[in-house]
């Protein structure tokens, strides 16, 4: 909307154009103040055969424009009747949220379009009443015109370059005058009877009837032309004579003929009005029918009113004065007063435009509307970025006379300086890094030094131990298949940081190798010497507690994997069962994994001296068979046969005959882990080898 308080109204009819600029009473808000008007005639009828309808609106246009200044006033405009569709929908109980929802949905039923091809528009009427939220006897008026028609209504106005802010329909911008200046304020406890309206066009008639709070309306297909044809056809004139016969009946040459020959259009229309009314107090059956007011050009027809008035048995009265309409400039000019009947539709527009009509929907499309708010934005978006172009200009400047007093030949020395205290101060970080590196590994030298002693014999132990495990039975039996003893032909050992990353490699056979040996992979470790010879009560279940489930085994931590490498000859006892990889688990490893052989601890602290330990208190345990072989039939010179157990491998037998033995060799390869307490140190702190 504009901002100027003025407004103007205008109305594109079949023979005139009508324009009215008011603004609101600046002393009462219920008055309007009539400051200029124009009525333009055209040449001839929009309706005539003959008529050239865009090139006679273009230019009562221009000629509107070129006599009246619009700059800066809200211009509304009127679009017929029948080019739009009006329903008043009475609304179930709702709650008042949700009124729009179902106005769209009623909007999909009532219109006969798609409603991205209409330009729509609705409010809610007077009446009703609200409560807990709800809203009872709501009643809403629903407009929509197609894109088209609102393109072809706003076309005239968009060439002659008139900006227009409102565009309405006809019957409503009269349902507004009405409200306004005939009818007193609604009240919904006590309605009063209902106004009918009827301006009379050219080629139609609009009906509007309301009592300020329900309004139904509409469009009669009879006009003034239909008088005129009355007469072009009863007394054989041409229609430009016909309309001058019927505009001055009373003077005309034969008044009676002329009055007789329009008496079948009289008893039409009143026939035609009297039917619409049935049909509304039909539909509406609490209206009340109080007066009938006639506007229109063609409602100046002497007896017209009479007539009328005697078919409906109503009070039938043409709408003489606006009686709150102020102006007296205008309301007395004698262009004015001659065609004061025409103005009803104009005097409705301007009210609208002057934001002081009953109905305020607008059927301009809102693409429209977006865009001239877009345009009014835009000096304001303008101005901002100039202003932001100003900020940002002198925030520049006054960094560039900042930079200007920096001069770099001042510095040079101090950043030089700086630069040489920082290099310093790296070199100096980087040599105490170093002297920390080399103090640490000094001491880890140290600290494996130190436990040296302590860890001198753990070898010789272990590989007592192993040769203890050994099995030695029947040693001297002269057939070395029945010999009980096992030849380990040799034994490495390689350190693992964490011995879990060995294991996760071995852990299948590790469980099948045990569980074929008759342990348990996940029976726990036996108790350190200490805790069991002290008698830790950690180590001591309290009686009647529910023994613990036992973790899985696994190990875990620095540690050495020793490999032996042998075979044997004990492969010919079908009474045992005891050959081939079955053999070694019977014996070598189930005595590994047995806790009741105990040996001596020859060497190491002095609190573990001559301490008796199992081979798996002293770190020996997993003992796993990784590579195995077939039974394969040898022959062995008997020079070379083997007299002695394993442990003295390498001790041969004294020179026999030169035939050879024959013998079944089986071969296998065997780990085992073996963490010494203390552990072994890391590897930057000692040897690769105990």
């Amino acid at each position: 909307m504009a901002a100027s308080p003025y407004a103007w109204g205008i109305e594109i009819g079949r023979c005139a154009l009508k324009a009215l600029r008011c603004r609101v009473s600046p002393n009462d808000p219920r008055k309007l103040v009539a400051e200029a008007f124009d009525y333009i005639e055209y040449p001839t009828m929009l309706t005539q055969a003959d008529a050239d309808p865009v090139a006679l609106v273009r230019d009562a246009i221009q000629e509107f424009t070129s006599r009246n200044q619009l700059q800066g006033d809200s211009v509304a405009v009127s679009a017929p009747g029948q080019s739009g569709l009006a329903k008043f929908i009475k609304l179930p109980p709702i709650e008042a949220r949700k009124i729009p929802d179902i106005v769209k949905y009623e909007a999909n039923q009532q219109i006969p379009f798609p409603l991205d091809q209409v330009v729509w528009a609705w409010q809610r009427l007077a009446g009703g009443f609200e409560e807990s939220g709800f809203v009872m006897d709501a009643e809403v008026a629903l407009f929509a015109m197609k894109r088209e028609q609102v393109a072809k209504a706003l076309a005239p106005f968009e060439e002659a370059g008139v900006r227009v802010d409102i565009l309405q329909l006809a019957p409503i911008a009269l349902v507004n005058m009405l409200t306004f200046d005939q009818l007193p304020p609604a009240d919904p406890d006590n309605p009063p009877p209902s106004t009918v309206l009827v301006s009379i066009g050219v080629d139609s008639t609009d009906v509007v009837i309301t009592n300020g709070l329900r309004i139904w309306q509409r469009s009669m297909p009879m006009g003034g032309s239909s008088f005129t044809k009355a007469l072009v056809t009863e007394m054989q004139l041409t229609f430009t004579k016909a309309e001058q016969q019927k505009r001055n009946a009373v003077r005309a040459s034969d008044p009676r003929a002329v009055f007789k020959a329009m008496r079948p259009v009289f008893k039409e229309f009143a026939a035609e009005l009297q039917r619409s009314l049935n049909y509304h107090t039909g539909t509406d059956r609490s209206a009340k029918i109080g007066r009938v007011l006639l506007l229109g050009n063609a409602a100046k027809l002497r007896g017209l009113s009479d007539f009328v008035g005697k078919e409906l048995q109503l009070d039938v009265q043409r709408l003489d004065k606006f009686a709150a309409l102020e102006g007296s400039a205008v309301l007395s000019a004698p262009a004015f007063r001659e065609n004061r009947y025409a103005f009803g539709t104009a005097y409705g527009l301007a009210l609208q435009a002057a934001q002081a009509a009953f109905l305020r929907t607008n059927l301009l499309p809102k693409e429209i509307l977006r865009d001239r708010v877009i345009a009014s934005k835009k000096p304001w978006a303008v101005a901002a970025m100039l202003g932001l172009l100003a900020a940002a200009l002198l925030n520049y400047v006054g960094w560039f006379v900042a930079w200007q007093t920096f001069l770099p030949r001042k510095f040079v020395q101090s950043l030089a300086a700086a630069e040489k205290t920082t290099k310093d101060s790296r070199d100096a970080e980087d040599a105490l890094l170093q002297v920390q590196q080399k103090r640490d590994q000094a001491a880890g030298w140290q600290q494996y030094l130190v436990q040296a002693h302590d860890r001198r014999f753990q070898a010789l132990d272990m590989m007592r131990v192993v040769q203890s495990l050994l099995p030695h039975d029947n040693v001297d039996d002269p057939d070395p298949a029945q010999r009980r003893e096992l030849h380990v032909a040799s034994m490495d050992m390689q350190f693992f940081p964490d011995l879990a990353v060995w294991f996760s490699g071995v852990k299948g056979e590790w469980e099948n190798t045990v569980r074929a040996a008759g342990g348990d992979p996940g029976a726990p470790p036996p108790p350190p010497v200490d805790q069991a010879a002290a008698g830790d009560p950690a180590a001591v279940a309290e009686p009647g507690a529910a023994p613990a489930a036992a973790p899985v085994r696994a190990p875990a931590g620095p540690g050495w994997v020793v490999q032996l490498s042998g075979h044997h000859f004990h492969n010919d006892d079908p009474a045992e069962r005891l050959e081939g990889e079955q053999f070694v688990r019977a014996t070598f490893v189930r005595n590994m994994l047995s806790n009741d052989k105990n040996f001596t601890v020859s060497g190491g602290p002095k609190a573990a001296s001559d301490q008796k330990m199992s081979a798996r208190q002293m770190g020996i345990d997993f003992p796993v068979i990784v590579e195995t072989s077939t039974v394969s039939d040898v022959v062995v010179p008997k020079a070379a046969a083997p007299t002695e157990t394993a442990s003295a491998a390498g001790t041969e037998a004294p020179a026999a005959e030169s035939r050879g033995v024959p013998l079944k060799r089986y071969d296998f390869v065997m780990q085992f882990v073996w963490q010494p307490s203390p552990p072994p140190a890391p590897a930057t702190a000692g040897p690769a080898t105990p």
